[in-house]
């Protein structure tokens, strides 16, 4: 099995830990309608944002304060649409085999939404530390978030590992300077590689988390058949 060492994780929520896509889906679908927009392009596009970027980039003839307000619509649709929100396979586990001290969520929605579906999922209680888009400025593919998820820890991010799904979350881990394990709940390997992702497992259950007795040395371990095979050139 492959070992990954590292001292602290950056966890990514939806589609790491949180199963939020039939939600995502509808309420993106539900806006992409008011715009006349293909909901399966702009929930895709969407994917790994904050919904302020999204917005911004979809309606970029529209002004600052048509971004806001559109941005607190999302909000509003988000919060109400959590009925079927639940934890994926194993990330009450992953969050329960490392100390609160060495993880943090890194989570590109707003922190009461964040909040909600934790709790919608049933590891509110589990999460200690967590970085949302209430605070920071820029979001991800930035490296900001995972740089203020690093910070949270105190660790330098070459000391972390990031957990994340999307491309856009793969490549603001790797700009932070982090080492990003992907997995494949919601991108394909392609997509994941082509970001800069490490290693790719299959899912959070995938994973094998231990920390020796005294030692603030984390261990991720995985089945080496879940390694992407790159093909062999001709």
């Amino acid at each position: 099995m492959p070992h990954i060492v590292c001292r602290g994780l950056l966890i990514d929520m939806d589609g790491v830990l949180v199963d939020s896509t039939a939600a995502i889906a509808r309420v993106w679908a539900r806006w992409a309608a008011r715009y006349n927009m293909d909901p399966v392009t702009v929930t895709a596009f969407a994917h790994g944002r904050t919904s302020r970027a999204s917005i911004q980039d979809l309606l970029p003839h529209e002004s600052p304060e048509v971004h806001a307000e559109e941005d607190r619509w999302m909000l509003r649709a988000e919060i109400e649409d959590v009925a079927d929100v639940v934890a994926l396979p194993g990330a009450r586990e992953l969050l329960a085999a490392v100390p609160s001290a060495q993880r943090v969520v890194v989570t590109s929605a707003a922190r009461n939404l964040a909040e909600i579906r934790l709790r919608a999922a049933g590891i509110l209680d589990l999460v200690r530390h967590l970085v949302s888009s209430s605070d920071i400025q820029n979001g991800k593919p930035h490296p900001e978030p995972y740089l203020k998820g690093a910070a949270a820890l105190q660790l330098p991010p070459a000391d972390c590992v990031v957990i994340e799904d999307a491309s856009s979350g793969t490549r603001a881990g790797k700009s932070a300077g982090a080492r990003v394990l992907g997995i494949r709940t919601t991108s394909t390997d392609a997509e994941l590689l082509a970001a800069g992702a490490d290693w790719i497992a299959n899912d959070c259950a995938s994973l094998r988390c231990t920390l020796p007795p005294g030692s603030d040395q984390l261990t991720i371990e995985f089945p080496d058949s879940e390694i992407p095979r790159l093909p062999k050139m001709s």
